[in-house]
């Protein structure tokens, strides 16, 4: 941990006591990481030694995922930043230290094209205006850009005038898309949606794979990273080319189609049927034969194989920040797989999981963490599980 370098110590921001993103801003990136191994080895130490935790070289400018939320001050300045959190009070952000240079240029520009065009930010409180928020996102491989603005009304009158003015001003973007969220919560996108611009959808290059990015898709917004950590999945499943593999929570097949490269068979599982049209995408885009998709409650799906006798060797699981519940833990132990990998991004919930499993016939070899959000107080982990 004391190997990183320390030009990063004296970074700051003006407001990242208001936005509460940098959580540990406070702290030089060296005692970040010690902070967060800390946190990991006081949770797990009693299922098995905590290996160092992985941080990056370079912890800055690394989202490549931005949106900000757009509205009006008292006296009639338009402003756009991030919501203060647990508020309705957004904070006025320039540049964020987290987000890539040059989709926060964008976001920028688009603020002051938005003054331009007379756009009006929705005011939930008296039900005027249109704009909700702006999400971009860029793929860091291939280089395409993707601007969502998401509106409350499906009736955007100065759509082409936007359109037309946005790419003169950043011809690199690939495509826009307008987003209509009538009634959700600000910062989400709704289900419908016109493309204004382009193919709807960026691409990026991960583990040395092709994956469509769409406007609602879930990828991880530190690639650095992200591929560091599937690695280490990668290698404790420890794959020989004869293994039945599942991806459970498999989202856009991420993790399944790297797999899936030295597996027999991967059968990747997930509820929301929009992923699993992306994963099949990808899956065809990367022209990989030996995986298939099932839209489905993994649990309940894995169960259903135990039942049939089926057999699974090896399990990735990569559940959301409130972990696994009840049902899908037993489901696991039902299925009874040789070894399980778990992808955690919360290291209590992983506390609470892990406990269950190494009660019902499964032990931790190895925990790595990897700091997948410097500057932040989330932590990544990856663990390796083998059946007694």
């Amino acid at each position: 941990m004391d190997n990183y370098s320390n030009f990063y110590d004296n970074v700051t921001c003006p407001v990242w006591k208001k936005c509460n993103g940098c959580q540990l801003q406070n702290l030089k990136y060296n005692e970040q990481l010690k902070w967060k191994y800390k946190k990991v080895d006081q949770l797990l130490y009693k299922y098995g030694e905590v290996n160092d935790i992985i941080g990056m070289t370079n912890p800055l400018n690394y989202r490549n995922k931005v949106q900000a939320a757009f509205g009006m001050t008292r006296d009639k300045r338009l402003i756009s930043g991030i919501y203060q959190s647990s508020t309705k009070t957004i904070v006025k952000v320039d540049k964020c230290i987290l987000e890539d240079k040059l989709c926060d240029k964008i976001l920028l520009d688009i603020r002051g094209l938005v003054i331009d065009l007379g756009i009006i930010p929705y005011n939930e409180f008296n039900g005027h205006g249109l704009l909700r928020h702006i999400l971009v996102k860029r793929g860091f491989k291939t280089n395409e850009i993707m601007v969502v603005f998401v509106g409350i009304s499906p009736i955007f009158p100065q759509k082409k005038k936007f359109v037309a003015e946005l790419i003169k001003i950043h011809p690199e973007i690939t495509t826009i898309i307008f987003n209509i969220n009538p009634d959700g919560p600000a910062m989400l996108l709704g289900e419908k949606e016109q493309v204004l611009y382009g193919k709807g959808y960026i691409e990026d290059m991960l583990c040395g794979l092709k994956f469509k990015i769409s406007a609602r898709s879930f990828y991880q917004v530190n690639p650095k990273q992200t591929e560091i950590l599937y690695n280490t999945a990668m290698e404790y499943a420890g794959l020989k080319g004869e293994e039945t593999v599942i991806d459970a929570y498999c989202g856009v097949g991420t993790i399944g189609l790297i797999a899936s490269k030295n597996a027999k068979e991967v059968i990747g599982v997930e509820s929301n049927n929009a992923a699993v049209k992306d994963a099949v995408t990808n899956a065809k885009a990367n022209n990989i034969s030996n995986i298939r998709f099932v839209c489905e409650d993994a649990g309940k799906f894995m169960v259903k194989m135990a039942e049939e006798k089926l057999n699974c060797d090896v399990l990735f699981m990569d559940p959301p920040r409130a972990g696994s519940d009840k049902a899908f833990l037993n489901s696991v132990v039902t299925l009874s797989p040789k070894k399980v990998i778990y992808i955690s991004c919360n290291p209590e919930t992983l506390a609470r999981d892990l406990d269950y499993l190494t009660k019902n016939g499964y032990e931790a070899k190895n925990i790595q963490p990897v700091d997948m959000f410097p500057f932040s107080n989330h932590i990544e982990c990856v663990v390796e599980l083998i059946k007694h």
